[in-house]
């Protein structure tokens, strides 16, 4: 349903030389950022980059379509944000009490069902408030258990405590994040963006090799298109983002060779 153009296959791991820092699967998540503290995690760690000192990321793949749920946290506070809880949240849960995170809130990129399912559940089970994504995508959460019916992964609708603009601001763990309002492959699509450290929540926006579907009856191919040659591109070419599904990637390796993207 909300998977890119063209799934990208192997490891969830950043492209060599990523500003982000290095990035290897520890188990079924990835981590980014400096090495998790426990000796089994460790094993799984490479050294990371003196770049993304203070914010960590965890990826932990949910649902059939393999959504990248993340986890981000301050290194000093532990406090943090879920981010696209699509569902599997027995296992977002363990990662969350493996890692030591106090979630703050949950952030939803869009409204698909592999990245929102499973946020009313968890926004009860934790007590947190929801943020985002754009009000254009409330018919989505509205119909999340009619989606969910549809793909057999369990779903309620959920309202976000607080929707976000172009030129919002969220923050996790203390990290702020400025909002940009990237319609296309869904009309209420958000991306999150962190100067200080480089890096981009990216949802199914854009991909390493791919862009997000717009074949939906309410896509529009060309608003994809120009958020991200008029949003996202400009950022700088040093910006490593996570993305949807798959491995994660860099603005520059998707201006040199994204076969989507206009040349």
């Amino acid at each position: 349903m909300a998977l890119p153009r063209t799934p990208s296959a192997g490891p969830y791991t950043l492209p060599a030389g990523a500003s982000a820092g290095a990035g290897v699967a520890a188990g079924d998540k990835t981590f980014y950022g400096e090495q998790p503290h426990s000796e089994r995690q460790r094993q799984h760690m490479t050294e990371s980059s003196t770049q993304t000192l203070g914010l960590r990321a965890a990826i932990i793949p949910v649902t059939p379509f393999q959504q990248n749920c993340t986890l981000l946290w301050d290194e000093t506070t532990k406090a943090g944000a879920v981010i696209d809880p699509g569902g599997d949240l027995d296992e977002v849960r363990r990662a969350i009490g493996e890692l030591g995170v106090k979630v703050e809130k949950i952030l939803l990129t869009h409204g698909h069902i592999d990245h929102a399912g499973g946020a009313a559940e968890l926004k009860e089970a934790l007590g947190v408030p929801v943020e985002g994504p754009h009000p254009a995508d409330r018919f989505l959460l509205d119909n999340l258990a009619k989606q969910g019916e549809a793909y057999g992964i369990p779903a309620r609708p959920v309202t976000p405590d607080r929707w976000l603009e172009e030129g919002d601001t969220a923050s996790a763990g203390g990290h702020t994040f400025e909002v940009l309002h990237c319609p296309g492959h869904s009309p209420g699509s958000v991306v999150l963006v962190n100067r200080p450290h480089r890096l981009i929540v990216m949802g199914d926006v854009l991909f390493r090799g791919s862009i997000g579907r717009t074949d939906f009856p309410y896509g529009d191919h060309d608003a994809l298109i120009g958020a991200i040659t008029g949003k996202l591109l400009p950022l700088g070419d040093d910006f490593t983002f996570i993305c949807g599904h798959g491995p994660a990637s860099t603005i520059g390796e998707e201006r040199r060779s994204n076969p989507f993207l206009p040349r």
